[in-house]
């Protein structure tokens, strides 16, 4: 099995940003495996995709649900990239399909008419 094997079999990953400083930040996300990619979807909004913007160059590590890494953990770099509307639908559909709670998520926002953060599709290539 392949280190890039290992990270995506594993449920979570902490993906690592880089601010302009230099100083990383990690921060846990579901993902899914797609096409020898990682699809990654986040608020448009937040700070990895603004910091994405500055600097493509990420790091992909298994983690926990609430992101502690072990200290074993393989990581692995690679090129993040953001996705257009089409891109970000595909990388939604693909991560209901993996996780049910992603499912229920958007189930509930309908059934209470929620107002959703804007979303965008991240793509790691190593």
């Amino acid at each position: 099995m392949t280190l890039a094997d290992e990270i995506v079999q594993s449920r979570h990953v902490s993906l690592t940003t880089y601010r302009k400083t230099g100083a990383p930040v990690r921060t846990p996300v579901w993902h899914v495996p797609h096409e020898g990619e990682l699809w990654i979807v986040t608020e448009a909004g937040s700070g990895k995709v603004k910091r994405i913007r500055n600097n493509p160059q990420v790091s992909v590590t298994p983690c926990s649900v609430r992101g502690t890494v072990a200290p074993d953990a393989p990581s692995v770099t690679g090129t993040a990239r953001l996705l257009d509307d089409d891109g970000t639908a595909t990388a939604r559909e693909l991560l209901a399909r993996r996780y049910v709670m992603s499912r229920v998520g958007n189930w509930f926002a309908r059934l209470l008419r929620l107002r959703r953060p804007p979303m965008i599709g991240v793509v790691v290539s190593f």
